[in-house]
């Protein structure tokens, strides 16, 4: 069975090297205990915990799936042992306050900390992971009272949480939601419905579980513009820090899926179910987009994730297996064949993969700034720079997670390629790995949904391109110093264009759809995977101004590290950013 290994020398890279991470945690309140040494231990306990106890239970998982009886929903094998050593560890309130039991750490860590379990083992990551989203959105939208009663259970992992969305006849659309909320004479809420696809639903893992409901007060308005948020706990809290009576909500099914089998995915049955409000009547879908975006953040993990997992596999398997011989003349010669390492088309697969996995991480890492300085602010009661953070965040948000999804998935499929035959054999793992991804692209909104919130919400609604012009002229700006350096500069110049391009593209469109809307749900995917290579572009980039300069000036690493960034920056620009050219002519296109 292939094992997993932390990515450590490239995380580390990036944190210390690529965004200096060590000089943003000193500006940070919430950055004093994060030091050097400090994250180097919490990075390096935590990636043991991913390899030796999570990684082990990925295959395993997937064959037991998790199992539904009487109204009971039970993991795999080894699950709430793993879980148990999880809480043990404190690893669930990392990054959360220290006033509700957490460490206090910065956002930025929980997300290091995500990469690496969801690599290792995503069906199991999802619990805390959903977890996390409930205790954000209670700590922003949450009165005093729900605070001190949810957050501290959730903080320790003793409780988890999820969001519950997606109704039988509602996916996206949230407008169709139906679930009532009655008001009762003690100020709670009773809750009557059916929601689906709810990850984390049901499981053994915890005491309890804090659901986050979308539902109608009985007076409120059609659409979008009548839905109100509520917590449902699974027990009711007892008022002392535990669970008291059952509550009136039950797993009714499991979904039977194509992959992330140990993960439960439920149906949940709302039936008169006591319910509290959180934040005002009717403003639930503005609150929720907390726990949303969070969880789009987090799911961008599992295309970056998976990528490096099937790049870890493959780079081995091509090393040991062996087939035919180079092209360009036996490799080892001793041998009846040379390993598949050295033909030149299980090359490019796997140099793909490593531009994607590690590409990607970089542009989790850049984001994770502004999330780290999006927190700061509402800390401080900065609304007016949290909220600055947060739209350069929420431009992100929809690359990150519609464009690392689909090159994540790419990126596994080409893991199994290099398999060959038995990449298609569930023993490898290889195929395990493309159907657990295969959801990424969908959960949280498909990447059309991505695609159209990215172009029609936040580049043309609300900032009437505003968003494009800031972030690509911070990107020219770095591209131009760059100009003066005979390694970088082909790079710089194709960075540079691309800026220009991508202001062009963001122009037609809005013209275009002034004329007739349909353009921008036209061009919206095409112009979200371009978006994608450019921003992914602008990380290569940086990375390798860091590997040029630590070449000649040297550096915590080996030459033949910083070399292999920079060649495989060289390899994206050469290989994989021409692609952006194919997006731009369809966007442009599309627009005609």
């Amino acid at each position: 069975m292939p094992v997993y290994k932390a990515p450590l020398r490239d995380m580390k890279f990036l944190l210390n090297d690529v965004f200096d991470y060590p000089g943003h945690y000193q500006s940070l309140s919430s950055g004093g205990n994060a030091t050097p040494d400090i994250v180097d231990a919490i990075l390096s306990e935590c990636g043991r915990f991913c390899e030796q106890v999570l990684s082990p239970l990925y295959q395993s998982g997937d064959e037991e799936g998790c199992q539904l009886n009487n109204g009971l929903v039970t993991t795999p094998k080894g699950y709430k042992e793993a879980y148990s050593q999880y809480l043990a560890g404190g690893w669930q309130g990392l990054s959360a306050p220290e006033a509700f039991g957490g460490q206090g750490l910065p956002t930025s860590m929980g997300l290091f900390k995500q990469e690496m379990m969801g690599t290792a083992n995503w069906s199991f990551a999802m619990y805390p992971g959903l977890s996390l989203g409930a205790m954000n959105t209670i700590q922003l939208h949450g009165d005093e009272q729900q605070q001190q009663t949810y957050l501290v259970p959730l903080t320790e992992g003793r409780w988890g949480g999820t969001m519950c969305l997606t109704e039988p006849q509602c996916g996206t659309d949230l407008g169709q939601v139906k679930t009532r909320a009655e008001p009762q004479l003690d100020s709670s809420y009773r809750l009557s419905g059916t929601k689906i696809f709810i990850s984390s639903g049901d499981h053994d893992l915890t005491e309890n579980i804090v659901h986050i409901v979308l539902a109608r007060l009985p007076d409120a308005p059609r659409g979008t513009r009548g839905i109100s948020l509520f917590i449902v706990p699974k027990f009711l809290p007892d008022g002392q820090g535990g669970v008291g009576e059952r509550n009136a909500v039950h797993c009714g099914a499991l979904e039977k899926k194509m992959g992330i089998k140990a993960s439960a995915t439920c149906v949940m049955n709302f039936d008169g179910a006591t319910g509290y409000l959180i934040g005002s009547e009717n403003r639930g879908l503005e609150c929720m987009f907390t726990f949303m975006n969070t969880a789009r953040i987090g799911t961008a993990i599992q295309g970056v994730g998976p990528a490096e997992l099937s790049y870890q596999w493959a780079l081995d398997y091509a090393r040991e297996r062996r087939s035919m011989r180079a092209l360009s003349g036996k490799k080892e010669p001793d041998q009846d064949a040379d390993s598949l390492i050295h033909h030149a088309d299980v090359r490019r697969m796997l140099l793909t993969q490593k531009a994607i996995a590690e590409g990607g991480r970089a542009m989790l890492y850049y984001a994770a700034k502004l999330a780290d300085h999006m927190v700061e602010a509402n800390t401080q009661g900065n609304h007016k720079l949290a909220d600055k953070y947060d739209n350069k965040l929420g431009f992100l948000t929809p690359i990150l997670k519609g464009f690392l999804t689909e090159m994540g998935y790419e990126a596994t499929n080409l893991g199994m390629q290099v398999f060959g035959g038995h990449g298609y054999i569930r023993e490898h793992g290889m195929e395990q790995i493309v159907r657990d991804t295969r959801i990424a692209t969908l959960y949280e909104g498909t990447t059309g949904i991505q695609a159209l919130d990215l172009l029609g919400r936040k580049v043309l609604l609300s900032t009437q391109g505003g968003a494009v012009r800031e972030f690509t002229f911070k990107i020219a700006n770095f591209a131009r110093k760059q100009l003066t350096n005979k390694q970088l500069r082909p790079m710089a110049v194709e960075l540079l264009k691309l800026t220009a391009q991508w202001n062009f593209l963001t122009v037609r469109v809005m013209l275009a759809a002034r004329k007739d809307r349909d353009a921008v749900s036209a061009a919206a995917n095409d112009f979200l995977m371009y978006s994608g290579y450019v921003t992914m572009a602008y990380m290569w980039l940086r990375q390798a101004t860091v590997a040029v300069d630590k070449l000649a000036n040297g550096g915590t690493e080996s030459s033949a590290f910083y070399q292999t960034k920079l060649h495989t920056a060289e390899f994206y620009y050469e290989r994989l950013l021409p692609r952006a050219q194919a997006h731009a002519t369809v966007s442009v296109h599309s627009t005609t």
